[in-house]
């Protein structure tokens, strides 16, 4: 039956080519006859909107999802990095945290290592339990928990307690980042991440000018109601981050079928344009089988040591920049605080310019962290050699900014290569749990017998980096199939917008395109499988589109 007048025709159905389809129209069981291996309900819902359709609708998803979630992750940069300012707020005063808790720097190290021992052990179950619960109320739980403990910071007066409140701290933040990062793969592609990381990253830097700015207030304000400066910083900063927690469970989005505000139409399109490996919210909560195959694939590993390699060499320059800079001797102490803000104006600027520009995929997504890592470890070099005052500020600076811009340059490359609700969710968590031990072990490089130049420091920091470089390497090899044929696919569906047409094929978990790629079979909660994958790879008809 040949197609009606009205209805949407594919541009191409040939081996080696995508297959393209008129947007804003419904394709006819005709045009969908021969072509194995795709979903038809699916291959219809990619074709309900316009260009101009769906870049409304996503724009409306941005604004109902990212503020929240940029906004969760500057409350919990701000709460978790706010020791290190507080650790030279009234220094030289008995208001300072360490002589009142009784503390060496070296001893007030372990606050860190502490934090971040929990986080290790909780990320990917935390993830796990995300589905089950829902976003909205699992991380809202999350923020509401933390927001209590950090408030009871405030109460501690032993070195020991202090080791225990930063102990919970890490426990009941776990979950808070990796949740997001599973959140996003439900409602955009894996090519789309760069963008929304983009604005969740910029935001959530900005904690490091609050946070500058906090310190210089509180150690002002030192001895108001007989609380120290430090004091008053953990209360105020607990007591918003509760506010914000209760508000998460009423105003974030879960999942795509659940949200109110969008049509039905606008809900199977969001769906539909997710690659084969993304989550369903209609998958089942849990499957063994998945995280079983999450732990066989190299790739996991490859990408956890990435960021153990990483977070070990640069995590200790971060949580000591405040300290490294009261020690050169600018200024005074209290001033020395809003010097640590051009790092986060640099990061907001760094993320900005190579989050858009990585967005048009004109060059290997890999190459872009790994350059930042080629120039952190000159910056490293500066630091180590200990030339002067001014460029040991200015490479401190530096590297702390592109340390930070690090980060929003992985993530997509690392979504790219999980697969379905319990695989993503778990192989998220476990990249972002175990590559959280540079934050457990990156201060103790820093110990304060190495002081004032920390040569010592920098020296294994930029051996930790060297190690991170070469495991990137070889991590951008193993996926470079799947990278390649992502930056290709988006290349071509930028180019297909502007046709008013759509791409019909995928990339799969392996990178490879085409018919087997873009069915989906995964397990319902219903017990039924979706989806129908096709061993075929290739259809010779070649039908034009008509007016």
């Amino acid at each position: 039956m040949a197609p009606n007048e009205n209805q949407t025709t594919l541009l191409a159905v040939r081996e080696g080519t995508l297959r393209y389809a008129k947007r804003g129209r419904i394709l006819s069981d005709a045009e969908l006859t021969g072509i194995s291996g795709f979903e038809a309900e699916r291959m219809r819902a990619r074709t309900l909107l316009t260009s101009e359709q769906e870049k409304k609708l996503l724009r409306r998803i941005d604004w109902h999802i990212m503020p929240l979630c940029a906004l969760m992750f500057l409350m919990k940069n701000l709460d978790a990095n706010n020791v290190s300012n507080i650790r030279i707020m009234n220094r030289g005063t008995n208001e300072n945290i360490l002589r009142q808790l009784n503390m060496s720097a070296d001893a007030y190290n372990l606050v860190n290592t502490v934090y971040y021992i929990p986080y290790i052990i909780a990320e990917a179950p935390s993830n796990l339990c995300l589905k089950r619960f829902l976003p909205s109320k699992w991380l809202s739980r999350i923020m509401i928990s933390w927001g209590i403990v950090t408030c009871c910071h405030a109460a501690v007066t032993t070195a020991g307690g202090l080791y225990t409140a930063r102990f919970f701290l890490g426990l009941m933040e776990a979950g808070m980042f990796p949740g997001v990062i599973l959140q996003l793969c439900y409602w955009y592609r894996p090519d789309e991440m760069a963008r929304r990381l983009l604005y969740f990253y910029m935001l959530g830097n900005f904690s490091t000018v609050i946070s500058g700015v906090l310190a210089f207030a509180f150690d002002n304000a030192s001895g108001s109601g007989k609380l120290s400066g430090w004091q008053w910083m953990f209360i105020v900063e607990g007591i918003v981050t509760i506010v914000i927690g209760i508000g998460i469970v009423f105003l974030l989005p879960d999942f795509p079928p659940q949200a109110k505000w969008l049509t039905e139409d606008e809900k199977a399109f969001i769906q539909a344009r997710l690659p084969s490996n993304a989550p369903q919210s209609k998958e089942v909560n849990f499957k063994w089988s998945e995280i079983g195959n999450v732990m066989k694939d190299p790739k996991t590993w490859l990408f956890t040591l990435c960021w153990a390699f990483f977070t070990v060499g640069i995590t200790g320059l971060q949580f000591y920049l405040p300290t490294v800079i009261a020690d050169l001797g600018f200024t005074t102490v209290a001033k020395s605080q809003l010097l640590n803000i051009p790092t986060a104006i640099l990061t907001i600027a760094f993320i900005g310019i190579f989050g858009i520009w990585a967005d048009t995929a004109r060059l290997p997504r890999p190459l872009y962290p790994l350059s930042f890592m080629v120039v952190i470890f000159a910056c490293y070099s500066v630091l180590y050699t200990y030339p002067n005052t001014g460029g040991v500020y200015a490479a401190s600076i530096l590297a702390t900014s592109l340390a930070s811009s690090w980060y929003p340059m992985m993530w997509p490359w690392r979504v790219q290569t999980t697969s379905k609700a319990t695989g993503s969710a778990f192989a998220i968590g476990f990249v972002n749990s175990y590559g959280q031990i540079g934050g457990a072990v990156g201060p103790q490089i820093f110990r304060s017998k190495y002081a004032p130049k920390y040569s010592t420091s920098f020296a294994v920091a930029m051996a930790m980096l060297g190690c991170a470089i070469i495991t990137n390497l070889v991590t951008w090899w193993v996926t470079k199939d799947v990278e390649q044929e992502t930056r290709k696919l988006k290349r071509a569906m930028l180019a297909a917008r502007k046709r008013g047409e759509v791409v019909l094929d995928d990339v799969n978990y392996d990178g490879k395109h085409g018919i087997k790629s873009v069915g989906r079979e995964n397990d319902m909660e219903d017990g039924t499988v979706s989806g129908s994958v096709s061993d075929e790879t290739s259809v010779t008809k070649a039908v034009p589109f008509k007016n």
